[in-house]
C-alpha cells in the first residue's frame, strides 16, 4: 500500500477503522458535552445526563450518531493518513529518510498542518452533528422559554425558522441529508462552515497536543527502543493524549459549539460569541464541558489509537 514516492494508503484505511470504533465509544458523552456547551440551563454534567435520560430515554445519547459514524470515519482517515504521510515527508526532506524519527519541531509542524486540513472536512461534519444532537421537542420548548429570559444569562439554542413547522412532531431535521439541505437553503454554503474560525483555534493547537503527548508517552512506555509498543501502552498513551488535547481545547470548543448551534445568527462571529458569552455567564462558561471532554477524550482516543495501530500492524504484517 505504498507508492514509489513513499505515500502510504494503509494509514488512511487504519484511520478509517479507528474513527468508526471511536465514534461508537464516545458519541453518548459527545451528546452530553454538546448540550452543556450550548447553554441549555443544565446545572452540571450529572444533571445533564439525568435530564436527557428522564426526558428523552437512553436512545437520546445516540441521537445523530449515524452521520458521525459515516463521516467521522472519513474525517479520521484523512487526519491520521495526512499526519503520518506529512511526518514521513518532513523526515525525508530533513534527514533523507522518511523512516527517521522526527524531532519535536517536526511533529509540531505535521500536527499543525493536520489541524488546518481537518477544519475543511470537519467543520460541516461537526455542524450537522450538533444540529441533530440539539433537536428535541423538549429542547424546542425550553429554547422558547429561555429566549424570553435572556436577562438570566442563559443561552438558548437558536434553531432554523422551519422549526415551528415541525415542532409538533418533535423534529426539525429528518436526518443528516435533510439537515444539510436545510442549511444550504437557509444559510448557503457558508452556513456549513459556521464556527470554522473557532475550529481552527481548537484544532491547530489541539492536534499538536494530541499527537505529541501520544508519541512521547508511547516511547516512554516502550521497554526497548527497537521493539513495537505493547497494545496496553498504546491504549494508555492514546487515552492520556486524548484527555490532554480535549481539556486544553475546551474554550475554543465551547465557542465552536455555540456558533454551530446558533442557526438564527444570534452571534455575528467568533469575537462576538466570546464577548457575549463572557458578559452573560462569566469566564467559567469557556470551561463548560471540560470534565466531560476529559472523560470522553480518554476512551475515544485510546480506542482510536489502539485500533489504528493494530490495523497498521495487520496491513503491514507486523
Amino acid at each position: 500500500m505504498q507508492t514509489s514516492k513513499g505515500f502510504r494508503m494503509d494509514d488512511f484505511i487504519a484511520g478509517w477503522i479507528g474513527g468508526a470504533s471511536s465514534v461508537v465509544v464516545g458519541h453518548p458523552l459527545d451528546t452530553v458535552k454538546t448540550r452543556l456547551q450550548a447553554g441549555q440551563g443544565y446545572k452540571n454534567t450529572l444533571h445533564c445526563v439525568l435530564s436527557i435520560y428522564r426526558k428523552e430515554s437512553a436512545m437520546a445519547f445516540f441521537k445523530g450518531m449515524s452521520f458521525p459514524l459515516a463521516s467521522i470515519t472519513v474525517y479520521n482517515s484523512v487526519v491520521f493518513g495526512f499526519f503520518s504521510n506529512a511526518q514521513r515527508l518532513i523526515s525525508k526532506h530533513r534527514y533523507g529518510d522518511g523512516r527517521h524519527p522526527g524531532s519535536l519541531a517536526d511533529i509540531t509542524l505535521a500536527s499543525t498542518l493536520t489541524g488546518l486540513v481537518s477544519v475543511g472536512l470537519g467543520a460541516p461534519v461537526d455542524l450537522v452533528k450538533i444540529r441533530l444532537q440539539m433537536q428535541t421537542q423538549t429542547l424546542l420548548t425550553e429554547s422558547l422559554q429561555l429566549t424570553a429570559n435572556t436577562s438570566l444569562g442563559v443561552h438558548s439554542v437558536s434553531l432554523p425558522a422551519s422549526a415551528s413547522s415541525s415542532s409538533s412532531s418533535g423534529s426539525v431535521y429528518r436526518g443528516p441529508l435533510h439537515c444539510i439541505s436545510s442549511i444550504l437553503q437557509t444559510e448557503g454554503v457558508a452556513g456549513l462552515y459556521r464556527g470554522a474560525g473557532a475550529m481552527v483555534l481548537r484544532d491547530v493547537p489541539g492536534y499538536a497536543l494530541y499527537f505529541i503527548p501520544y508519541m512521547v508517552l508511547v516511547d516512554l512506555l516502550r521497554p526497548d527502543p527497537s521493539s513495537s509498543p505493547h497494545p496496553c501502552s498504546i491504549w494508555l498513551a492514546g487515552g492520556v493524549a486524548g484527555s490532554v488535547s480535549w481539556v486544553t481545547a475546551t474554550p475554543a470548543d465551547v465557542v465552536k459549539s455555540r456558533l454551530q448551534a446558533d442557526a438564527q445568527r444570534k452571534y455575528t462571529g467568533v469575537i462576538h460569541c466570546i464577548r457575549h458569552s463572557y458578559m452573560s455567564e462569566g469566564a467559567q462558561v469557556f470551561f463548560r464541558g471540560a470534565s466531560v471532554n476529559a472523560i470522553r477524550g480518554f476512551p475515544m482516543s485510546a480506542t482510536m489509537f489502539l485500533t489504528y495501530e493494530m490495523s497498521l500492524r495487520f496491513f503491514r504484517g507486523l
